[in-house]
């Protein structure tokens, strides 16, 4: 990109540089610390020139917004067109609460919903469970069965909105009661739009909530990939995601290449079931972690987005232009949020959302200052929504596509973020025998992801408490004062009230009818068919998320993670 003689000439105006100006200043003033590096621990650089970028090709390695490889983003005009996404996490008690909060934020200006769930419908278990005791509707909504959904989507169309699902295990069973629900709104379900997560891998890796297995948990997110692709071809039948990788430890080469990892499995795997990467490709979505050392994480979206199109072309054969766009939800990190000094935290999210607007995100989603602590109160809920509106209509941050591109740095970033990317996935392809898919089971078994993830996690903590690694009022500029806001606190009836409603859902419903499509699954998963649509007779007969989860354990069996040798 640079002409060898005007190379020539930075570097000896560098040395010079080095010579008369810096190092005086060094030795009469010194630096803050001996070493600089990101989170991650990824060490910086004092200065970047256009030597630090000297091998970049323009139109190989940046190119242009809308084209591939896509470095400088996915589409052309970016946030001068529309902005991202305004995408805040929302759920808690039954559905006629997160309803309220669902409504509220419309109000407020949210241009997109995003549930979450309490951990029985995570896990897929129903509230009256002996293993839900003390777990309903308190970190999330209860959703039993499809009346719940019913509810919770009460006054709001689905042909108008987007809706996006963190969920897992028993995420096709959520995605059945929302196509279930177009169908009784009267919504084409080729108009539906949202996405859900879905992401097993991850889970295996990170999160750890499952109920199957791992091959058996893969085959039934192809079934959903299968299903969307015929049904539902504006919604995104899953997330992939890092975002929990990142939570659980990781760094930010960890994050992308294990994530892209996951990603290439579920490709490998639509296409042994016979699709068409063309055809499934443009459906999927990934989530990131947007953490606080902001250069690093513009570097890390950029690089992600530049090794997807070159794979997805090189290795799997895409040829359409949406089938190599890498399109990402962003959540702020919520490892980086404490319960010390809580407002500090509107600043940490502040930089987070920076860097996932700057490394050109799709959506957005940022924490509120009290999620250390509990679930968000309205009050930190709308000041993180309000954060979102100022960058984006404010700070000038949407106004230049991809502003920080050929910024030395970045570009330097960028590219050493995809030399740590590839070695990862080289290393993972070279356990699978030659597929990544099978190189990412393979790492489930054998605990290769956990122990990168454990090693990570083990080395910040440990910077933290050396002091090399500040925290904010935690580890510095800590105050003794009590700061803590007023919290969220679930009302201590939501599980009464719960089961009051599933009992009726039972009492009203037809039993012979629910058996006879629970009786369908079944079948239909020992004949090695897709189960989405036999699922989603099952809910509009009414049958419980419990009833339908427990077919496909009944049929793969439970999951027990094996410890893995340190």
């Amino acid at each position: 990109m640079f002409d060898q003689d005007d190379l020539e000439g930075i570097r000896g105006a560098r040395k010079r540089w080095k010579e008369e100006t810096l190092e005086p200043f060094l030795e009469a003033h010194g630096e803050r610390r001996d070493r600089f590096a990101t989170v991650s621990n990824h060490e910086v650089d004092r200065l970047y020139t256009p030597e630090d970028v000297a091998d970049m090709e323009y139109e190989e390695d940046l190119g242009f917004p809308g084209e591939p490889p896509y470095t400088r983003g996915p589409y052309p005009t970016m946030y001068r067109g529309r902005t991202w996404t305004m995408r805040q996490f929302a759920g808690f008690g039954t559905a006629e609460e997160t309803n309220e909060r669902f409504h509220y934020l419309i109000e407020q200006g949210q241009t997109g919903l995003s549930t979450a769930f309490d951990m029985p419908s995570l896990m897929g278990i129903d509230s009256d469970h002996a293993m839900s005791e003390g777990e309903v509707g308190t970190e999330g909504v209860a959703v039993d069965t499809l009346r719940d959904m019913e509810i919770l989507f009460d006054g709001i169309d689905l042909g108008e909105v987007s809706t996006s699902f963190t969920i897992n295990p028993s995420a096709p069973v959520i995605y059945a009661m929302y196509v279930a629900l177009a169908d009784r709104q009267g919504v084409p379900r080729e108009e539906i739009r949202g996405t859900l997560q879905n992401d097993m891998l991850k889970e295996f890796i990170a999160q750890k909530e499952w109920v199957i297995p791992p091959e058996p948990s893969l085959e039934v997110v192809t079934d959903t990939i299968e299903f969307a692709v015929d049904e539902t071809p504006t919604f995104h039948p899953i997330s992939i995601s890092g975002y929990h990788i990142r939570e659980a430890g990781s760094t930010a080469a960890q994050e992308a290449a294990f994530t892209l990892a996951d990603g290439f499995a579920y490709v490998e795997d639509c296409l042994e079931r016979g699709l068409d990467v063309d055809d499934f490709a443009p459906l999927l979505s990934f989530f990131f972690n947007a953490h606080n050392s902001i250069f690093e994480e513009i570097a890390k979206f950029r690089a992600t987005r530049r090794v997807y199109a070159r794979v997805m072309a090189d290795r799997y054969g895409a040829s359409k232009p949406q089938s190599r766009r890498l399109k990402f939800h962003t959540q702020t990190a919520g490892q980086s949020l404490t319960a010390q000094q809580p407002l500090n935290n509107i600043v940490r999210t502040t930089v987070q959302a920076l860097a996932g607007v700057f490394g050109g995100t799709q959506s957005l989603h940022t924490n509120s200052f009290d999620e250390a602590l509990a679930l968000p109160t309205e009050k930190a809920v709308r000041v993180a929504l309000r954060t979102q509106q100022i960058i984006a209509e404010e700070s000038g941050a949407a106004d230049i596509v991809d502003p920080m591109g050929g910024s030395y740095a970045i570009e330097a970033l960028t590219e050493e973020m995809d030399t740590k990317i590839m070695a990862y996935l080289e290393e993972i392809e070279e356990v699978g025998d030659g597929s990544i898919r099978d190189g990412v089971l393979v790492g489930i078994e054998q605990g290769y992801f956990h122990r990168e993830i454990q090693d990570a996690s083990y080395e910040y903590q440990r910077r933290v408490e050396r002091g090399e690694e500040v925290v904010v009022g935690v580890n510095e500029y800590t105050i003794d004062e009590d700061t803590a806001p007023e919290i969220h606190q679930v009302d201590e009836t939501t599980r009464d009230r719960q089961l009051e409603r599933l009992e009726r859902v039972k009492a009203e419903r037809d039993d012979a009818a629910v058996e006879d499509t629970l009786e369908a699954l079944s079948d239909t998963i020992e004949a090695g068919e897709n189960v989405m649509p036999p699922i989603v007779d099952a809910v509009k007969a009414y049958a419980t998320m419990g009833e339908i989860m427990q077919v496909l354990e009944d049929h793969h069996g439970s999951y027990q993670e094996t410890a893995s040798p340190v």
